[in-house]
């Protein structure tokens, strides 16, 4: 008995289990939907089936507030023809609305007139970056609530300050097949689990908040008493380091950014405006800037997919494409934009692995996975010491970017005042007001401890969600607009 151990066949084969066998339905069933969608002429078009499994609970006030269990599974069938997209959905898997679903989409996109046959059918490879696993079944129902009260019982013991902990635990199992007019086959097993602690302290009648959590792509097992300690340690000194806090000071000043998850400002102000619908239509600050230097020299900024257990990380995108590491930014060097296949094709460029949706309702469109800048060689103690007087910002909250124009406005969760090389006083209300592309080119320093985030980064565009990561190292920047509330 010959037993199969490649990835990317037992993923096709627990898709299959979940998505076709139940329904009484095949490959063949799905290239017939196909078929009969290229009765007209296209340029592409693939059928995505998703089947996700999804659990949550929170606590506050040292009570389960909420716990929630969902399942959801459907299918999209999309007809692609020009710049022009046909699409259809239902979350019902039969063969009759596979081929209802089909002849809408063929009504659509009627008028087509592309070059692509209908391919035979093919599986498809991808990476091994995580298990094919469900998360969920690791920790039973009474394991999650205790681990929720684990974090409360420890964030209060951590300072007395400390009066209020609100914690949350979330997971989902989600099993993806795409199967594209050239006839490839391709299916992915997504784990996701995400753990986040936020607390409040209180003074003098004064309250402030920290937050820290994390995730990636394994089981809820890997929220040890270790992981948990580190996630509750982190919003309590937060939360503490900011009733201590004066009012930012505000004017052009040089900031230094820390590692990590201050790479969202990377990610909002830079990362959509390198990717690849944006710059086709023109709208991005980056359009038509390839080979051009766009960054003072030593950033180099990556989007990667492939980075093992990341939040952002996929084995196939979501429209089977085996996911890259894309350098974007060589030495300050454009050299490449992120592209899902439609795009890339009316740029005539190379998918590059980064077609993502929402869910199996949404069409897709080029996103981030994890995207990050590379180290580069200075001391981060030093690029702290070399400020005169400036913000040293640790950690971000929101911010708000115009893709068009790279304009942003970033807050600051954790910063502190420097002078003369050493920290002062952390500070409270900083935003930090600039332009993507501008900010780029006025990094001076650039930290030789790049840093990835600890797993939280959900990115929105055009009203979808998804996973990603973001990262950087320490980063001097100068002449950047901070707004303060001193």
């Amino acid at each position: 008995m010959n037993t199969v151990t490649d990835p990317a066949l037992l993923r096709l084969n627990d898709a299959r289990r979940l998505l076709l066998e139940p329904y009484g339905i095949d490959e063949s069933t799905l290239q017939r939907a196909l078929a009969s969608a290229f009765e007209h002429r296209l340029d592409d078009a693939d059928i995505y089936l998703q089947y996700t499994r999804s659990e949550s609970w929170s606590l506050e006030e040292g009570l389960v507030k909420s716990g929630s269990f969902g399942i959801e599974q459907g299918f999209g069938i999309r007809a692609i023809e020009g710049d022009k997209t046909a699409f259809a959905y239902s979350d019902d898997i039969s063969a009759d609305r596979l081929m209802q679903a089909a002849g809408t989409v063929r009504a659509i996109a009627r008028q087509g007139r592309g070059r692509v046959r209908l391919g035979a059918p093919r599986a498809g490879g991808g990476h091994a970056l995580y298990e094919a696993l469900d998360p969920l079944p690791a920790l039973d129902s009474a394991a999650k609530v205790a681990l929720l009260a684990r974090a409360d019982a420890m964030a209060r013991a951590a300072d007395p300050r400390v009066v209020q902990v609100m914690a949350s635990l979330a997971g989902e199992y989600d099993v993806v097949l795409v199967m594209r007019a050239d006839g490839l086959l391709a299916a992915d097993v997504r784990p996701l689990v995400r753990l986040n602690v936020s607390v409040i302290a209180e003074q003098g009648g004064r309250r402030e908040t920290g937050s820290s959590g994390g995730g990636g792509r394994y089981a809820l097992s890997r929220f040890d008493e270790d992981v948990l300690r580190h996630h509750v340690d982190d919003a309590v000194r937060q939360a503490v380091l900011n009733l201590d806090s004066r009012p930012a000071p505000a004017g052009e000043m040089s900031v230094v950014l820390g590692p990590g998850w201050p790479g969202v400002l990377l990610h909002e102000a830079i990362g959509h405006g390198l990717e690849g619908d944006f710059n086709r239509k023109g709208s991005s600050a980056f359009a038509g800037r390839i080979g051009q230097r766009v960054a003072a020299p030593g950033v180099t900024v990556l989007d990667d997919g492939t980075l093992p257990g990341r939040r952002g990380s996929l084995n196939i995108d979501d429209e089977g494409h085996p996911t890259e590491r894309t350098v974007l930014i060589d030495d300050g060097v454009l050299v490449d934009y992120m592209q899902d296949a439609m795009n890339a094709r009316l740029m005539k460029r190379k998918p590059t692995g980064n077609a993502r949706r929402e869910s199996y309702a949404h069409v897709p469109m080029p996103r981030m996975t994890n995207t990050y800048m590379l180290a580069g060689d200075k001391d981060p103690q030093e690029i702290v010491a070399s400020l005169d007087r400036g913000l040293y910002a640790v950690n971000f909250g929101g911010g708000q970017v115009d893709i068009t124009s790279g304009k942003f406005v970033f807050s600051a969760s954790e910063a502190w005042w420097v002078e003369n090389g050493r920290l002062q006083y952390p500070v409270k209300g900083a935003t930090l007001i600039g332009n993507g592309p501008d900010v780029l080119t006025r990094v001076s320093l650039i930290g030789n401890d790049m840093q990835l985030d600890s797993g939280v980064g959900t990115c929105g565009k055009e009203g979808q969600s998804v996973p990603v990561g973001v990262g950087q190292p320490t980063l001097r920047i100068d002449r950047v607009t901070v707004g303060g509330t001193g």
